[in-house]
């Protein structure tokens, strides 16, 4: 009996002693990588205006298992337990340290995750390490510049590449050279995304080669030319954004529509025009259609009536003609602007019976009464019908409300001050219209309110009494060229938010209050509202 107990001993003296102790921690060379950037981090600390958040790094000590240290991830399947994921960023809380501070952390080669975003690190990239990732990179709220160079068909695995640099940045591929700032880039087998800021180059035709790209953001840059033909051999295009590039000119193709798997086309903000003569039978069905400033005319196109799983529509800065369809406000969209455009007629009643969160009609011709049933859109977050010729009284909201932001200036709304919103509003713009009646108390409940401008109206009464009790988040508030009397109250003075104030063209008598002064919020030189 006494033999099994001898080997079962003897089992667990020469486990704990004569395995290797590599079994039971990371790796050696691994936790002399991480403590030499440490090292170098922490150097920084002589630089007085330099400051590192230490905490979590104190767990980072010589002689201990560095899989048990904050900010590290191991690979707890493997016998070798080697590093596979570091998220260092903001470490550096401000000041300015080196790029080369990475070089020891590159030299990790099991690392698969590396984020040292947020931590003001300067200098040229470090090298080719950045290669050998295989998931996720990210260089994001730096100042990292230089050039990563290579073939981009080497990041096989690599799923997301983030790096909002300040300074310029190259990538070498087979087709052409790119030079940007790197912005997002998501590349593997199944899915692939590029996005670039700060580019005044044409779209490189080779584009076309990234038959698996998914996802081509490239917003808010300066490309010049039109789009490449190549692009259509993108058949897993999901997204295309183009936004706001001054330069990029020229039709937009139809064939953008035959893009079977494209959800998402934002081509607003350029210089593109749209094919007037082109037929549109889209074979996509998009979630997300930008056509601002690209010279729609006429009526709304008829083909959107199919895209049923559209839930963001910009048609702004055009010049389309027509009345606001039915089918639109059937559609159960979330958003929907059609600002600066040349639609007239009513807005349908069944508008209320949408989801919207935004809806933007401005500077058009609408005509008539604003529709009851728009209040009735418990969702509505913001709403501008601003330069129309809106006439009638304005419906009343809730206070269950969730209406953020609403703009119904420069139109021929009549009846008493619209006071009736919910609780969370924040923005009021009402002026150049018809309203009339004394200032209502009403407005008192609106404790988050910030912005009230009922300038140019046939506001009348007293000046109110109960102006204290006005929001202390009111920032603006603006009663200019309307049939105020009387005299300002001495308790105007607790709006200390306010950063206007213009009571100008009334008919208010006596002496300004002698703590005025105690708005400290007020700007000197404001501006004027209209």
């Amino acid at each position: 009996m006494q033999k099994p107990i001898f080997l079962s001993c003897f089992l667990f003296f020469f486990f704990v002693y004569f395995i290797p102790r590599q079994s039971f921690s990371c790796p050696q060379d691994h936790r002399e990588f991480l403590l030499e950037f440490k090292k170098l981090l922490t150097h920084n600390i002589k630089n007085h205006s330099t400051q590192i958040a230490l905490g979590e790094l104190k767990t980072w000590r010589p002689n201990s298992d560095c899989c048990k240290w904050k900010l590290v991830r191991c690979n707890t399947r493997s016998p070798s337990k080697e590093v596979t994921d570091l998220n260092l960023n903001g470490l550096v809380l401000f000041g300015s340290v080196s790029s080369t501070l990475l070089r020891p952390v590159l030299r990790v080669s099991s690392l698969m995750r590396l984020d040292v975003s947020s931590n003001f690190i300067q200098g040229e990239i470090p090298g080719d390490g950045f290669w050998e990732l295989d998931q996720h990179l990210d260089l994001s709220m730096n100042a990292i510049g230089g050039t990563l160079s290579g073939d981009i068909k080497e990041l096989k695995n690599l799923e997301e590449l983030q790096s909002y640099c300040t300074t310029e940045a190259i990538i070498e591929t087979e087709q052409v050279l790119w030079f940007y700032t790197v912005v997002h880039i998501t590349v593997n087998k199944a899915r692939n995304n590029i996005q670039m800021n700060f580019m005044s180059f044409k779209i490189p035709y080779g584009i076309g080669s990234l038959v698996n790209l998914s996802t081509l953001s490239m917003s808010r840059n300066n490309f010049s030319g039109g789009i490449p033909s190549s692009i259509q051999n993108l058949t897993n295009l999901e997204t295309l954004e183009l936004e706001n590039n001054s330069g990029l000119s020229g039709e937009i193709p139809t064939w953008l529509f035959h893009l079977q798997k494209l959800r998402k086309l934002r081509l607003g903000g350029n210089k593109l025009q749209w094919n007037k003569n082109g037929s549109i039978f889209p074979q996509s069905k998009l979630t997300h259609l930008s056509l601002s400033s690209c010279g729609l005319e006429g009526k709304i196109p008829d083909w959107l009536k199919n895209q049923t799983d559209l839930y963001f529509l910009d048609l702004s800065l055009n010049r389309l003609e027509g009345s606001f369809p039915k089918w639109l406000a059937d559609l159960k969209m979330e958003n929907i602007i059609l600002s600066d455009n040349r639609l007239s007629g009513r807005i349908p009643n069944t508008v209320g019976e949408t989801s919207l969160m935004i809806l933007k009609l401005s500077e058009n011709n609408f005509s008539g009464s604003v529709p009851k049933s728009i209040a009735n859109i418990y969702r509505l977050l913001w709403l501008d019908l601003s330069k129309n010729k809106l006439s009638g009284e304005f419906p009343r909201f809730s206070q269950h409300s969730l209406l953020a932001l609403l703009d119904i200036s420069s139109n021929e709304l009549s009846g008493d001050v619209p006071a009736s919103f919910g609780l969370n509003t924040v923005s009021l713009t009402m002026s150049k219209n018809n309203f009339s009646g004394e200032f209502p108390e009403e407005f008192t409940k609106l404790s988050f309110l910030k912005h009230l401008d009922l300038h140019d109206n046939k506001i009348s009464g007293m000046f109110p009494s109960f102006i204290s009790r006005l929001s202390q988040s009111l920032e603006v508030l603006s009663l200019r060229n309307n049939f105020l009397k009387g005299s300002i109250t001495e308790d105007i003075s607790t709006l200390t938010s306010l950063k206007v104030l213009d009571l100008s063209e009334n008919s208010l008598d006596g002496t300004l209050p002698s703590n005025l002064g105690n708005l400290t919020g007020m700007r000197s030189n404001h501006k004027t509202w209209k």
